[in-house]
């Protein structure tokens, strides 16, 4: 392995620090965070042997926060997390008891003495699902919201201050949690948008590198979703109606609507930022393959269905999940069935689907350029090649790899084709040729390895096949310099050791922003120096506070909501914050 470069070396009581020079400069405010220049280095572009040429330089950020004494818990859950303060149905969010961090063994045995040998290797924050949602665009099916809970949420149309408030936490952590090793990057792992809409993509890149964004779409004076329909199925916070959410206790709160489509202001990270797609920002509705004109149309047009038989709606949604309607015939027909029942709607454009060069083209947008890099992960060279995977460094020790796991032949389970498979193949064997010795590598994508069962032909690849997640698996515990493999699309917390003959890794899925506990995730790599590696991971929620106010209609106000309403939303599941192992970690493995 590379040359480690220490960012502080502690002795086990916490006593004197040995602090090389970037370490001496964190510890009297010298640093910025975007000491983590980052910078892709695209498909096929040899990264595991040496960057490209031209190796870009990231704008200057702002100046880091003082480092703290590590470790620290302020602004973690290590600290407090949001918890209910009793009561029966609509309960109020208060600071609760912290999740402490565990350590776990699975791979290898923690060895004694290791806090004071250690030397940070990485440092970095993992967005995932923050699901940045259009909630008046004609194609999202609410009414499905009696099979899923993912059709409809009552706190949706907060998602966007509910992201800047994520942002806002980001901004102000002071560094990494468990080493102070001030952090590289912030990465995501997918569903960045909900409906692979245009106006959702523009969101999202404002949300990360900084702009006022005015979350409505159609009628820019009014809301016209199903939040004002008056239909009782929904919650209608303006409004005396004596909805379905109100039966259970959900206030009523006037303004909530225009505040919701109100402009929003995000300061943008002051970190480096790169992007992985996931099956939302590909597939319309998530699930259904693109380029249907029918779906193009529907989404820019003046009509929305807001209600359903709920034998029809099972129906359709039994087809979805047992991946019967890849294509969306059955639902195309169903829209077609209904149009005597759909209201109307102000249409827009900005609703249209982006396609994959489209995604691509807006990242590398200089508008959105942010603390850079340009393109966030990729590059011309994914235009070029109508791809959207490629490599970056994370750090000098350590390699991220960004996969697209997302089937263009329909439905939301994931695979990946040949000609990637191939080329993450290839990734792998050029970094352990690396001069100077293999860096150690970290894996992104937006689906899980259990989630990687759809082998659906890529109709863009005819005759290409597609890969899953064992496959995955067995191929990169073949190369002992991969570390982590990180995820997120389940929407919930879970951390699984994959041990191989080979060699072994750990796979660290993520909660989502959009369904509660609405967490990020900061993940440090050290070496032990002892023949282990250590991988912390520290959850995060957003900046909002925990406790609301109803009369808080402010942007900070509404990210408080939108956990809250989180919480509370009717079909909500307990169990996606995981268990204890599953959050706060130390996950040990032996140094490859």
């Amino acid at each position: 392995m590379p040359r480690i470069r220490s960012v502080a070396t502690a002795t086990a009581t916490g006593a004197a620090a040995v602090l090389d020079r970037r370490a001496l400069l964190a510890a009297t405010g010298a640093v910025t965070l975007s000491a983590g220049i980052g910078y892709a280095l695209g498909p096929g572009a040899g990264s595991g042997n040496a960057a490209p040429a031209g190796r870009a330089t990231v704008p200057h950020s702002r100046p880091a926060p003082a480092a703290p004494l590590m470790p620290y818990k302020n602004g973690t859950t290590l600290l407090t997390v949001a918890a209910p303060q009793g009561g029966t149905g609509y309960r109020r969010l208060g600071d609760g008891p912290a999740w402490p961090r565990v350590v776990r063994g699975d791979l290898a045995a923690a060895r004694s003495g290791r806090e004071g040998r250690r030397t940070a290797l990485a440092a970095f924050v993992q967005f995932t699902d923050l699901h940045l949602v259009d909630v008046q665009h004609p194609l999202r099916y609410e009414y499905l919201r009696a099979q899923t809970a993912s059709a409809w949420r009552p706190h949706e149309s907060l998602s966007v201050a509910g992201a800047v408030a994520l942002v806002e936490r980001v901004n102000a952590l002071r560094g990494a949690p468990a080493t102070g090793a001030p952090l590289h990057c912030v990465v995501t792992t997918g569903d960045n948008t909900d409906n692979n809409s245009r106006a959702e993509l523009d969101w999202f890149l404002k949300v990360m590198s900084g702009g006022r964004i005015t979350p409505n779409t159609g009628d820019p004076r009014r809301y016209e979703g199903v939040q004002a329909s008056g239909l009782g199925l929904y919650w209608h916070p303006d409004d005396a109606l004596r909805d379905a959410d109100k039966r259970l206790g959900f206030p009523r709160l006037h303004g909530f609507l225009d505040a919701a489509i109100r402009e929003v202001n995000s300061p943008g990270l002051g970190l480096p930022w790169y992007s992985t797609v996931g099956n939302h920002d590909a597939l319309p509705g998530g699930c259904w393959a693109p380029r249907d004109p029918y779906f193009t149309e529907f989404a820019t047009g003046g009509k929305k269905l807001m209600s359903l038989d709920e034998q029809r709606g099972a129906a359709l949604w039994k087809a979805v999940k047992k991946g019967r309607d890849p294509k969306g015939a059955h639902f195309k027909e169903l829209l077609q069935g209904e149009k005597r029942r759909m209201r109307s709607v102000t249409p827009d454009a900005s609703r249209a689907p982006f396609t994959p060069a489209e995604y691509v083209q807006a990242h590398l947008d200089p508008a959105h350029a942010g603390p850079g890099p340009v393109g966030h992960g990729y590059t011309q060279e994914n235009l070029a090649a109508a791809t959207q995977y490629y490599s970056f460094r994370i750090s000098d020790d350590v390699l991220g790899i960004s996969l697209d796991s997302t089937d263009p032949g329909g439905h939301y389970e994931g695979s990946l084709g040949t000609a990637q498979l191939r080329w993450l193949e290839r990734e792998l064997k050029a970094n352990e040729r690396r001069d100077g010795g293999p860096s150690y590598v970290v894996v992104l994508s937006h689906h899980t390895s259990k989630t990687m069962r759809n082998l659906r032909d890529d109709p863009t690849h005819p005759g290409e096949a597609r890969h899953g997640g064992d496959e995955i698996v067995s191929l990169l515990g073949r190369y002992p310099s991969v570390l982590a493999w990180v995820n997120g699309h389940s929407h919930k917390n879970a951390i699984t050791p994959h041990r191989t003959p080979h060699g072994s890794f750990w796979e660290v899925s993520t909660a989502s922003h959009i369904d509660h506990p609405q967490l990020a995730r900061v993940i440090e790599l050290t070496d032990n120096h002892d023949g282990t590696i250590s991988l912390f991971t520290t959850l995060i929620e957003s900046a909002a506070p925990h406790r609301t106010d109803f009369a808080d209609l402010s942007q900070t106000g509404l990210a408080a909501l939108y956990r809250e309403l989180s919480f509370n939303a009717p079909g909500a599941k307990p169990a996606l914050g995981g268990e204890a192992g599953d959050r706060n970690t130390e996950l040990v493995l032996r140094k490859g």
